[in-house]
């Protein structure tokens, strides 16, 4: 992670195979993730946990099951722990292609100190130090970072980040108190039509609305308990999550209002509170002593969420407003036995009950729905024959949908009565795989896997949202690999192949649009060990893939090179880096849709086009760190 170059925080979670980040829109945002087939939006069908806390917001202001990373400080991160596929009894909601926890520093060697500059305003400045304090060591760090871009109307980023962590133990014992404070807010550029760039309307970095951008902010406090006894073990992790949002878009221009324009205003502010506990320890049945976890956790979210018409950031209408209570508790064990010296098994099971209160401006969306879900999962491991094994893995999931698609009636743009959705929508996976090491330091997987979803989320231009469509299924073949051929020269290649098609659509017409059918992601990384030179070229491609369900439009492949070379000053801390980002200025897209939209001299029904942000051009930035 630390020699990784990075030009967004959640570019952390491309360490996961087949996992690519981009952007839509502005900095500020969540970012739009792809992963396993599945066009993820902003994170509907991957679990994202940092030290316990959930990312995912559900029955958000912009999209179902929201991602935002921008509050991490990548400094302070330790490492990224994940897991693809359904068959992980300890994910719940939001996991059918998987999940990743982020887990953070206690302390620090010394104290560190790095500053950021580069082209386009970029100026980033991180400070973080650690020491003992009454027994336990004490961390602190903050960020602050502002970005214009290369962006025709800046986009005048300013973020400020926090985070404090407080660690102690006693005896079997430890205890963590970590808080966390962020404020962002930008200007955003959002994806524009391909004509009106053909037509020499707007150029390549402009803009056809130039008041878009949004704020946010993210508090919390957390804490959590582990104990490690001699014959069981104990973590339990609570939490309290303030959170808001207000996000300005304009996706069709004037196709819904040819008078004061579509740009729709997203508003989002929660408060989350929840908790959970995992106890292990051995158990001895039939002849044999088992690894035995139960884990329970719940979770409430107390949600105010809006959807205004505005015209330059001032409203000029309200689609819909609500009042949401949301509360999802779980409760799972699994079952990890050794039956053979090669051969052992994961047995798991999990259930899921989810409790909905709407209260809407419209009465007639307003309501209350439950629901329960229970997802059996298992793994079988064979190996390891010298440094092989294989395994076969299947299992249920699911992803919870907005609350306010669970009650809903009548659609409160065009008053048209509408059925509710389900409120669980269920997902099935299996994989077959092999792990082995061929060679000394050479970790290699190759894993062919399926999933299934019994409603998919897709794209809705003229709402900036997502909506559920038909089931869907999944094929796909991964190859991961890392290998450290010498001790400071590494080599990683993680290559991903995709099939995915709806299952209940026309003939013709099953594609699933921005499901990516093929990623290639690797890099060489030559390491300074105790100080010298060090270096990482990186390659990140992923494949074209449909844009419409009969594949008639097809988005373009994205290849983006970055290179860093650094020097270490022997063993006083201080790097000093060079970073080339789109090292050889690729003139790709970082995002492609196709939908209608309507510039105000366009006929009144639109004009079908290919949408997209281009990925930034090349820049250099240069970084000075201490004590990283």
């Amino acid at each position: 992670l630390r020699t990784r170059p990075l030009s967004r925080e959640g570019e952390l979670l491309e360490t996961v195979p087949g996992m690519i980040l981009t952007q839509h829109s502005g900095d500020g945002k969540s970012n739009q993730m792809f992963v396993r087939g599945f066009n993820l939006d902003h994170g509907t069908d991957f679990q994202t946990r940092i030290e316990g806390m959930p990312v995912n917001l559900p029955t958000h202001g912009h999209g179902q099951g929201y991602t935002d990373h921008n509050f991490l400080i990548p400094e302070l991160v330790d490492h990224v722990d994940y897991r693809l596929g359904t068959y992980y009894p300890e994910l719940g909601d939001f996991s059918a292609a998987g999940g990743a926890h982020f887990r953070l520093r206690r302390s620090l060697d010394r104290p560190l100190a790095r500053v950021d500059v580069g082209e386009n305003g970029f100026l980033r400045a991180v400070a973080a130090g650690s020491g003992r304090v009454g027994g336990g060591d004490i961390l602190a760090g903050g960020e602050a970072r502002g970005y214009d871009g290369p962006w025709d109307v800046p986009q005048n980023l300013r973020k400020l980040a926090g985070a404090a962590r407080y660690t102690w133990g006693s005896g079997a014992s430890t205890v963590s108190v970590l808080g966390f404070a962020y404020d962002n807010r930008w200007a955003a550029s959002d994806q524009i039509p391909k004509r009106a760039v053909d037509a020499g309307a707007v150029g390549r970095f402009s803009q056809v609305d130039s008041t878009l951008g949004g704020s946010s902010s993210r508090y919390s406090l957390s804490g959590s308990w582990k104990r490690a006894g001699s014959r069981s073990t104990q973590a339990l992790h609570v939490y309290g999550i303030y959170y808001d949002l207000d996000l300005y878009s304009n996706f069709t221009y004037f196709l819904d209002d040819p008078v004061e324009g579509d740009q729709i205003n997203q508003v989002d502010e929660r408060a989350v509170f929840g908790m959970d506990f995992v106890h292990g320890m051995p158990v001895a049945w039939f002849g044999r002593t088992h690894d035995l976890s139960v884990g329970l956790e719940t979770r409430l979210d107390l949600v105010d969420v809006a959807l205004h018409q505005t015209r330059e950031r001032q409203r000029v209408g309200t689609v819909r407003a609500d009042e949401v209570t949301e509360w999802g508790s779980g409760a799972w064990t699994s079952l990890q036995s050794r039956w053979t010296p090669h051969f052992r098994t994961l047995l798991g099971v999990r259930g899921d009950v989810y409790t909905f209160d709407v209260r809407s401006d419209d009465p007639r969306n307003s309501g209350n729905r439950t629901a329960a879900i229970g997802s059996p999962k298992l793994s079988l491991i064979f190996g390891p024959w010298g440094s092989t094994e294989v395994y076969g893995s299947a299992g249920l999931g699911f992803h919870s949908n907005d609350a306010r698609g669970t009650t809903q009636t009548i659609d409160p743009g065009t008053g048209t009565p509408v059925d509710p959705v389900d409120p669980l929508v269920r997902s099935r996976g299996a994989e077959i795989g092999a792990r082995s090491s061929p060679l000394a330091g050479w970790r290699s997987t190759l894993a062919l896997w399926a999933v299934a979803l019994d409603s998919e989320l897709l794209f809705v231009g003229d709402a900036g949202t997502t909506e559920p469509s038909g089931a869907s299924q999944r094929l796909g073949l991964t190859w991961t690999n890392y290998w450290r051929i010498a001790e400071r020269l590494v080599i990683d290649l993680d290559v991903s192949f995709t099939r995915a098609r709806l299952k209940d659509g026309p003939a013709g017409e099953d594609r699933v649009p921005g499901a990516i059918e093929n990623v290639v992601a690797g890099g060489v990384t030559w390491e300074s060990g105790e100080g010298g030179f060090f270096g990482t070229a990186r390659l990140r491609h992923f494949g074209a893939y449909p844009l419409t369900e009969d594949n008639a439009r097809r988005a373009l492949a994205t290849s983006l090179s970055n290179l860093s070379i650094g020097w270490q000053f022997g063993g006083s801390g201080l790097r000093v880096t060079a970073t080339l980002l789109n090292a050889f200025d690729a003139s790709d897209s970082d995002i492609q849709y196709w939908y209608a939209s309507r510039g105000q001299l366009e006929p009144a029904d639109g004009v079908e086009d290919l949408h997209f942000k281009p990925i930034e051009p090349r820049q250099l930035r240069l970084s000075v760190a201490w004590g990283f």
